[in-house]
């Protein structure tokens, strides 16, 4: 049984057991992996009951995963910026796992002990779900382009989340901004303050051109195609205005930030930004919340201007990477009162739900709304005093209409 050629002919055939007769049937194929895979195909549906000998000419052949990775990869690269990372995090590790596998054959609990075994290997709930989210994502793309049935996709789908799952936000107070940019290089300062005035990604950040990207005269940064793949207008606000001006800008280099030695654009500021947090200094109060960003000209602050406490200086930011910039920009523009679907349009999410992670820094509202409904039922409340009015007028209106409508039709 398997795959063999006839002496005459190039192409591959067939040979499998079918309720204990033993077939031979041509690939019409001289692709090796393209037979073995119409051979699997016929295997699994005669061990699903599936197959019959009559009908193997009508039998569509069996993809593997690897095949879907290939047309995957040429589908999502040009649609998605940040595809490169995505692929090599995710995407080659589930064909690592996965590569031989017939799209059809997918089941629950295959998705559920590949959870399993990474779990077993150390991996944080997180990090299993984006790849299962992946996963899930391809395969309901094979499913749109006629290469695994709907039966499957429904099999895999059932496979859910892991619980015990952390979202991590991590954000910045004012003081700690002010002291973060006070401690950067001349370099990366302007970079640090696009991103807590922009929220953009360090990619888009990083990319930007000039001529391309940035539109001083109508207060713009213009970003054709985000990681979503979405175009993204950041509005530019003064404090960004003064730092894009004072750039050194080289006729012959687009970028906005880049190398003066070189002439090229940044490829990451880790190493720099790593050191601008290390040496971020905050002076806090003993006693209460005030706080200041130290001013390295001017010697230590003593005292507390409002308890008139003991300052102690604190050296460093600790758990800080540099997207959580983009986190404090959403956080603080929240606590100031800008509502959720704003903040979604300058982050550029898609869905809301991505954006609702930030709503719990906002208890002020809610604490205003409960004031709002506590006033309104209020019996000293003039309103709901002329609310009541209201109500027992209408409710006469109506009963003095409804007999009149009743009078009338019993005239007829």
């Amino acid at each position: 049984m398997g795959l063999f050629r006839r002496k005459d002919s190039n192409v591959w055939w067939m040979s499998f057991v079918f309720e204990s007769k033993q077939y031979k049937r041509s690939a019409d194929t001289d692709d090796r992996k393209e037979a073995q895979r119409r051979l699997d195909f016929i295997k699994g549906r005669i061990a699903e009951k599936k197959w019959f000998p009559e009908t193997v000419k009508d039998q569509k052949p069996e993809y593997a995963f690897s095949d879907l990775v290939e047309k995957y990869s040429a589908w999502a690269e040009p649609r998605h910026k940040g595809w490169k990372n995505v692929e090599v995090a995710i995407v080659r590790q589930l064909n690592m796992r996965f590569r031989e596998v017939g799209l059809n054959t997918f089941t629950t609990h295959m998705i559920e002990q590949f959870q399993s075994d990474e779990l077993s290997r150390g991996l944080k709930p997180d990090t299993i779900n984006r790849s299962v989210t992946t996963l899930k994502s391809m395969l309901s793309k094979a499913t749109a382009w006629e290469m695994m049935e709907e039966t499957t996709l429904r099999r895999v789908r059932k496979a859910r989340q892991l619980t015990g799952t952390t979202n991590r936000l991590r954000f910045l107070s004012l003081v700690e901004c002010q002291a973060l940019v006070d401690s950067c290089d001349p370099h990366l300062r302007p970079i640090v303050i696009t991103a807590l005035n922009t929220g953009l990604r360090k990619g888009n950040i990083l990319g930007l051109q000039w001529d391309k990207h940035i539109d001083l005269r109508h207060g713009f940064i213009l970003l054709d195609r985000t990681k979503n793949g979405e175009r993204l207008e950041t509005p530019i606000n003064d404090t960004l205005r003064a730092t894009l001006k004072g750039l050194t800008r080289r006729l012959d280099v687009p970028y906005v930030f880049f190398d003066s030695a070189t002439g090229k654009p940044f490829k990451d500021v880790k190493k720099s930004f790593h050191t601008a947090l290390k040496n971020a200094e905050v002076e806090k109060c003993t006693k209460c919340d005030y706080q200041k960003a130290k001013d390295k000209t001017k010697r230590n602050m003593e005292y507390c201007p409002h308890c008139n406490s003991e300052m102690v200086t604190h050296k460093g930011i600790t758990n800080f990477h540099f997207h959580d910039l983009r986190h404090t920009f959403a956080s603080q523009l929240v606590m100031a009162g800008v509502d959720l679907t704003t903040i979604k349009e300058l982050l550029g999410h898609k869905d809301i739900k991505m954006t609702l992670r930030y709503a719990h820094l906002a208890p002020a509202h809610k604490v205003e709304a409960v004031k709002k409904i506590g006033n309104l039922f209020d019996s000293k409340n003039e309103n709901l005093v002329q609310v009541r009015e209201k109500m027992v007028n209408y409710h006469v209106f109506r009963t003095v209409s409804k007999n009149a409508d009743m009078s009338t039709l019993a005239s007829h």
